[in-house]
Order: structure tokens, then sequence, then C-alpha cells
């Protein structure tokens, strides 16, 4: 080929690769699912990391009960996160997921579909259909899961309902029974009336709800004079303030706090008792004119009073209590131990009866067990029935001073989201105080690392104030209570050799045998009643707890079996899990074996929607993956999720999709970019040793060095936004502003091996071979994506997922000492070229200039920064991206800078603007650099 007829485009070593532009993550990504399945990528990972330090993420089991939205695929990518970032740590990190299927939410779907036929259905054809309707949903949301790009044991996760899980739960409840742990008793719990069961503290949420509040006064029946001379055949009455007219025909006292100060304030000719503090707000809600005090006493001289129920022939005790607050009301409270945790225990210290007229329904019904029969009007009313009905007959006693609506934060079923009520049932405990269980759990809570540090306290405080932990539901779809009763006296069975024969059967036959069979089938022949001798026995009806279910999770998980030790290192979760799955879990732990089951409790926020509404399956808010992934695809929201500080509230909506989108397009051309330079690149043949390298190449070296090394420091702390953030401020400074574009002339116009271009070529390979599996554990499909194309050292793993993080000297790997402290210089030039830059925009904006090769700069420096410039003089118009540069020494230290316009031809190859352009006569129209290229590529 003559040098006359080559066409130089074609000798120009532009970027060429298969790695398309556009990633259709939405088609690629389920491909390489489909791949990841076919090689069951997931065991090589476990291979290749076995016998290494292990670390193990427990999984909270999400609930099985409808398909997921993005708060819940949020929790599963940050989870995904650590345990790619371990596994890239070079620990053995298996993730087994699993799934919550026992309760109420799923109970009561299946109720509402069963309709009518649930009355003919055996408990055991129920069951099926509730295990029937957690299986589907947990297939549907393994499925989400999985497109997500998260690893894990997916074809055997656990699940709350397998037979070995609800062994092991049975099992856990007869060693805390045996252990002296649980007792049952009668006691106020909160309780739901729409689906008829107690609730736990971590089944309650607290919505606002407006109540009718009511101030009432009951009549003063003993001697007046013993709480103040003063009061002496006055008429004198006790004024409570409540919100719940529904329990006062439950009343059986009243609370006034020992240390308040009280008076006795005369209006219109009746003596009133209120709270001194209270008396200004009582007489302005209740229109006393002038209020005169008459006299005044602390609380203690209340104890003992009796009073009289307005409208029931009941008296009503005076009682001191702690809880009794001056906030609202008049001080003295109203007391139904029946229906309320702290009447309860204020009525069981001065032996108050613990009255309930309210039924599992929540209606009203002529109780046992206190004086004074119910107005007929109020039974079979339910409780929000009976508020007007009270109040009127409060009004016609004369006993109802005032009323109002009020709308206060009041407690809610966490699945039916309607108000609850407190009533007294027996049910099965907890101590909270038996066998130190809360001290215990309390000194394990200081032993755990806790993410964010404020969790300690969180816990700490919700331990040490709450009340014994009720475990008994009155429902059928979950592990009953494995206890049974003598049909003669009803003392409770609870032989250990007994219930042990019942767990073993439930592992066998899941935990359906308890209905399938009966209690004499279930107990071993020729048992008997310990206290009557009897031997017919019933069973318990009850189930246990479904935070008893999964808080038993690291037994039936952390196991030999498993090859997973116990404790976990870490629960990862939401905030609400404080009071849900990291609580009971801690309580089990403790209980059953003295410490916590997880040295780290991490904590995501809430993913909030546009609205800034948190995503919530049982309030039907949240985006699901399918309105995201089939869009922008699932590598998308998994940069999204590690763009954010995982421990806050996070937003997502179209605009923030779109802002993550772009910084997608960075990182997937920035690695397009690298792996188009690399194209004729083979790193075992064509890599060239630091000696031989050009400075800028070492810069850039050290500077993804940095790079590494602080990313590895945000993984070490799982700040996944830090490695983001950084990484993505990499691609769009150093990279692509400054090292890329600096690097283009020797890449695209030098010959193909020549040692300029092999050293920009070594450099560009070992940073897109680090930052290739440096963020691996977040662009999941990407990465990979990129693996596939890009050349790798011999004996390189076949996935991305099986390699080891970069470490910090592979990139420095040969430099000298000498090497290093002048890499420092490039600092000064990049603060050079940034003002260089800034006049070439000005320039250009000026149209003094159109590109920038087609200007000159004259720079003018001073005896602090001449000498530098002048030793790079040769390596700075690549650095400016210029033509040219000229140089000279200025007195004082300012730099100046003017932009000239470049002298000489403009290059037909390379478009800079030369002095010899054509002074080879066989190149007539490009530069001597690109004749040197273009006859070594010819072969001349």
């Amino acid at each position: 080929m003559g040098a006359t007829s080559v066409d130089y485009k074609k000798t120009v070593n532009l970027p060429r690769t298969d790695f398309p532009m556009k990633a259709n993550l939405p088609q690629m990504e389920p491909k390489m699912l489909a791949r990841w399945e076919a090689e069951n990528l997931y065991a090589k990972i476990r291979a290749a990391r076995a016998g290494r330090p292990l670390y193990v993420l427990h999984d909270g089991p999400p609930y099985a009960n409808g398909e997921i939205h993005l708060g819940t695929g949020f929790n599963k990518i940050i989870k995904d996160f650590v345990v790619k970032t371990k596994t890239m740590q070079g620990y053995d990190s298996p993730y087994v997921p699993g799934w919550d299927c026992h309760g109420l939410p799923i109970e009561a779907k299946v109720d509402s579909q069963l309709g009518s036929r649930k009355a003919h259905m055996t408990a055991v054809e129920i069951r099926a259909e509730c295990r029937k309707y957690a299986a589907k949903y947990v297939d549907l949301q393994r499925r989400d899961f999985v497109r997500l790009g998260v690893f894990g044991r997916w074809q055997d996760p656990y699940l709350t309902m397998s037979p070995q899980y609800e062994s092991i739960i049975a099992g856990a409840f007869v060693e805390f029974l045996d252990r002296g742990y649980i007792y049952k008793g009668l006691k106020s719990v909160n309780w739901c009336i729409h689906h008829r069961t107690a609730l736990a503290e971590a089944e309650i949420e607290y919505e606002n709800h407006t109540s009718p509040s009511i101030w009432v006064r009951f009549a003063l029946a003993s001697d007046a004079a013993l709480i103040d001379p003063a009061l002496a055949g006055r008429n004198v009455y006790g004024l409570i303030w409540t919100t719940t007219p529904w329990t006062i025909p439950a009343n059986v006292a009243i609370a006034f706090h020992p240390k308040f100060e009280y008076v006795a304030a005369e209006v219109d000719g009746d003596v009133y008792i209120v709270a001194l503090e209270l008396l200004r707000t009582v007489g302005e809600k209740l229109g006393w004119s002038e209020p005169k005090v008459i006299a005044g006493f602390k609380g203690a001289k209340l104890e003992g009073a009796i009073f009289r129920h307005p409208f029931l022939d009941r008296d009503s005790l005076g009682v001191l209590a702690e809880h009794v607050t001056l906030e609202q009301g008049t001080g003295a409270v109203h007391t139904a131990p029946g229906h309320g945790a702290e009447d309860f225990e204020v009525g069981a210290k001065y032996g108050l009866p613990v009255y309930c007229p309210v039924d599992p329904a929540g209606k009203i019904f002529h109780a046992e067990g206190a004086a004074g029969r119910l107005p007929e009007e109020l039974i079979g009313k339910t409780v929000w029935q009976a508020n007007p009905i009270v109040n009127e007959i409060l009004k016609s006693r004369g006993a109802l001073l005032g009323e109002e609506k009020i709308t206060h934060s009041y407690p809610h079923c966490w699945r039916c989201h309607n108000p609850t009520i407190f009533r007294a049932t027996e049910q099965w405990f907890i101590g909270m105080d038996r066998n130190d269980l809360r001290t215990r759990t309390l000194k394990a809570i200081q032993a755990v690392k806790w993410m964010p540090s404020w969790g300690e306290e969180r816990m700490s405080n919700m331990i040490a104030t709450r009340p014994d932990w009720c475990i008994s539901r009155q429902r059928i779809w979950g592990v009953p209570i494995i206890v049974f009763y003598c049909e003669n006296c009803q003392e409770p069975f609870t032989d250990r050799n007994v219930l042990d024969r019942v767990v073993a059967l439930f592992a066998k036959e899941t935990a359906d045998a308890w209905y399938a069979h009966s209690a004499a089938d279930l107990m071993r022949p020729g048992v008997q009643c310990s206290r009557c001798g009897h031997k017919e026995f019933r069973k318990e009806t009850d189930i246990l707890d479904v935070w008893f279910d999964s808080g038993s999770s690291h037994l039936a998980v952390l196991t030999p079996e498993n090859g997973l030790p116990w404790p976990a290192n870490m629960y990862l979760e939401g905030g609400d899990q404080y009071r849900g799955w990291f609580h009971s879990s801690l309580l089990v732990g403790v209980g059953l074996k003295g410490e916590a089951p997880y040295r780290e409790c991490a904590t995501n926020g809430w993913t909030l929607d546009e609205q800034g509404r948190a995503m919530s399956k049982s309030q039907g808010i949240g985006i699901h993956p399918d309105q995201v992934i089939p869009k922008h695809g699932a590598d998308v929201l998994r940069l999204w999720a590690s763009s954010v500080d995982f421990s806050e509230d996070v937003r997502l909506s179209d605009t923030i999709l779109a802002r993550l989108s772009e910084a997608y397009r960075k990182f997937r051309n920035t690695f397009r970019w690298a792996l188009g330079n690399l194209n004729d690149f083979d790193p075992m043949t064509d890599a060239v040793s630091p000696a031989e390298m050009s400075e800028i190449d070492l810069w850039i070296l050290s500077r993804t060095e940095t790079l590494v090394s602080d990313c590895l420091a945000s993984y070490q702390e799982f700040g996944f936004h830090k490695v983001y953030r950084a990484v993505y401020d990499f691609a769009t400074t150093e990279l692509s502003a400054i090292y890329f574009d600096a690097s283009k002339d020797r890449l695209y116009t030098a010959a193909p091996k020549s040692p300029l271009r092999r050293s920009a070529q070594t450099a560009v390979y070992r940073i897109a071979y680090s930052l290739v599996r440096l963020i691996a554990p977040l662009l999941a499909f990407t990465t990979e994506e990129v693996w596939g194309h890009l050349r790798k050292p011999e004996g390189s793993p076949d996935s991305v997922h099986l390699a080891l993080f970069p470490q910090p000297d592979e990139l420095t790997a040969g430099f000298t000492a000498s090497q290093r402290s002048r890499l420092r210089n490039w600092d000064e030039l990049i603060a050079v070229r940034d003002v260089v830059l800034k006049q070439l925009e000005v320039a250009r904006q000026e149209k003094f200039i159109g590109a920038p090769l087609e200007a000159r700069v004259r720079l003018k420096a001073g005896d602090k920064l001449y000498p530098l410039l002048d030793e790079y003089l040769n390596e700075l118009p690549g650095l400016f991206i210029v033509s040219q540069v000229a140089l000279e020494r200025a007195s004082g230290d300012e730099l100046s800078v003017e932009i000239e316009r470049a002298q000489g031809e403009k290059c037909e190859r390379c478009w800079k603007y030369t002095t010899d352009v054509g002074a080879d006569p066989d190149f007539p129209t490009i530069c001597a650099a690109c004749r040197d290229a273009v006859k070594d590529i010819l072969g001349e």
C-alpha cells in the first residue's frame, strides 16, 4: 500500500468492543440469571470459600402474605451487599433466606376465601389451606428477590411452617417451660376484637384515633373528714377523665399519685377532688367560673377512700399509683383492672377484682366477678357502640360533667389496622423477671455492636420497661402451645417426656399432628394427672405468638446441619424490628443460650414513596419491583440502594430513578471506554513495567490505589453509599475528565504497540480489572457482563463473584519510592490544568477558537512554578488537550495563561496543529508523529 493511498481513519486505534453501549438490562439480566442458575453459581461460591472464616448474616424472615414492595426489596439488596462484600473479602458467607409463614394475616386471608365453608372444615383442613396460601407467596417473593440479583440458598430456604422448623419452635417452648420462664395467668392484654386474639407489644402500631373524652364524678361514700377536716359534712366527689367510656362499667377503683398535691374545690355547693396543677385546666373545660379551694392534701391521703360507682351498685376504692400523671385529665385515674395493663398491676397490688364484661368479639355481656348488674341497654353492644350509651347513662345520673372529642395516638392492630382494646384473659406468658431474664438481656445488649449506635439505647429501653411477653394467640394457623389439661381438675400437664414426644412427632408430621391426633394418642399410655390421678386429658387450643416463631429462627437455622455457627455475625432489618424480630430473637437467645443470637445488629431506614409515605404491605403502600425493573433493570435499583445511607429513610421516585440511570450510564461508559481501548491488549504479554510507564499513567494508578484503599475501608463498615460516591466521583473526575481525555491522543494515534500506548493500556487495564471487582457487590449484573469481556490473568475465575476484592498494592505493584515521590508533581500540574481549561472555555465562548486543539497556550510562571512546568513542558499539550504550549518565566508567583491560535497546519490524522505537517512528502497531510505511527502500522 502506498503512502498516498492510506486511509488514515483506518490507522487510528479507535476503541472497539462487543460490550454494548446500551445496557438493555431488562433483557440482559434474566439471561444472566438463567446462566447463574444453570452453572449453580451460588454453590460454586460456597465451594470456592470452603474452609475460610465464616461470616453469617442471618436473614430475618419476611411475611409470606402478598408480593414484595421496594421497601422489602431494599432490605434484601442491602443484605446482598453485605454477603457479597464478605465473600469478596475472602470469607465464607452463606446466605440462607427464610419466610415467616404462620400467623393472623394469612389465616385471616384464608378465612375470607373460605367463607361459610370454614365452619364445616377441620382444623387440619384449614391449616392445609393456610399452608398452601403461604407457599404461593413464598414462591412469588422468591422469584422477585432472585430477580434483584440476590444470591442465596433459594432452593432450600428455611420456612417457619416446615416440619423441622415447627418442631424446633415447639421444642423452644418446652425448654422455656421446663426452665421456669413460662406461666399461665390472667392479665389485661392488648386484644384485637376484629380477629379475636391477644396481641403482643410488637403487634401494636399507634395511629391517630378520635375518641369521646368524658369527665365523670364518683361520689365519696367514706368519711370525708379522714381526708381533711375541712371536708366534713360536704358533698365530695372524685373526678376522673377518660377516653374510653365503655370501660366505666368495669371500674372498681380510682388511682391517685401519692406525691401529687390535690385540692378540694367547691363548685355550686359540690366539692371535687382535683390535682392542684390541673385545677385551672379542668375548670376551663367544665365551665367552672370561680372554683373555691377549701382544702389541700397529698394524694397519699386518698388511699382507702371509698367512692360509689356512678350507675352501678358498687364501691370504687381510692388507690395509689405511680402511673398517674399531670399531662392531662384530673390527676385521678379511672381504674378497671380488666381493661388496662397499669390498671391490672394496681389491681393486683390492692387485691381488686379483675372484672372484664367484654367478650372476645368486643361485645359487652353479664360477667361474674364484680358487684352490680350492668344496664341491659349495654348488653350485646360492641365497646364502640357502648360509648354513647354509657355517656347517656352517666348524663341521666348527673355524673357526666363534660364531654368532647379528642384525636390522639391510639393502639391499633398491626395487621387489620383496627383500634385495639385491653381485655383481661388467661394467657401464656414468658416472665421477664423469671431467671433474671430482663437483667441478663440488658447485659447481653451491651455485647452487641449496634449500627447505628443509638440502637443499643433503644433496645435497652424497650427491654427495661416491657411487660411480660404474652406468647399465646387464639388462632389455628401456627405452632400450638403443647400443654395438656386434666379433664377432671383442669391442672396443666407439662411432663417433659410427654412433651418431647410431641416435639419429635412435629418433625415428622408438622404441627398438624396436634390437631390430627387425640390427646390420648399424643400422650404415652398410663399417664395420669399428678394432682387428682385422672387419666383423661384435653389439649391446649392456643397457638404461639408468631414473634416466638421467628424469634426462634436462629435455633432452627444456625445449626451444624446447615454448617452455620451460632450466634450469627449480623442481623439486618428495618427499625420496626427493635420491637419485633430483633427483640424476640434476643429474648429467645438469652433465655435459652445465655447471649444475643447476633454479634452485630444493623438497621435500615424506611423506604418512602414520592409522597414521603413509608412503604407498608399491610397498608397497601408500596412500589412493586415490576413497576421499575422492566424499564430500568435491577442494577439501577441496586445502584439506587448503594447511593444512599441505608441506615436512614430513603426515597424512591421517577426523578430519582432517572438520575440514577444517568449515574449508571457513567459507570457503564467508563467500563466500555476501558474495554474498547484494551481490545488489542493482552495483560500477560503486552503489559509494561512501571519503569517503562509514563508518569501520568503512574499518577492515575496511584489515585486508583487510594480509591481502592478508601472503598475497602468503607466496605468494612458497610458504608456502601461511600463506595458508590467515591467510585462515581473517581469515574467522572479523575478518569473521564482528566485521565481519559489526556490519554486519548496516545491511545488513538500512537502505533498500536508503541511504548507510550502500551503504558496507557497497562494503566487502563489495571484500573478496569480493579474497578470491576471493587463494585461487583453493588452492580451484580453489569460487573459480571464486564468480566466476560475483560481479558483476565490466567487462572481467573469464570465469574467476578468468585473473585476477591482488589488490593491497593495491585495498582502500584513495581513502583519505586522515587516514582511515588514524583507523583506529587501531578497534583500541581492538574491544578494548572484547571486554570488553563477555564481560559480555553472563555476563548471558545468568544469564538476565538473552536476546538481546544486549535489553541496554543502561553504560560507565564514565576520562580515557584516555572521549574515544574519546564520539566514537564512536553507533557503539557497532552494534559491540556491543546496543540502547543509555550512557557515563559515571569516575576512574582502568579500564573498567567494566554490563549493563542496554534501554529502550523492541522494534521489530518490526529487533528493537532504542528509545524511539521507535510514535512515528509510521502505523507503530505499528517504530522511527523503520525507519519512514524503509520509507517509502523504499514511495516515500513
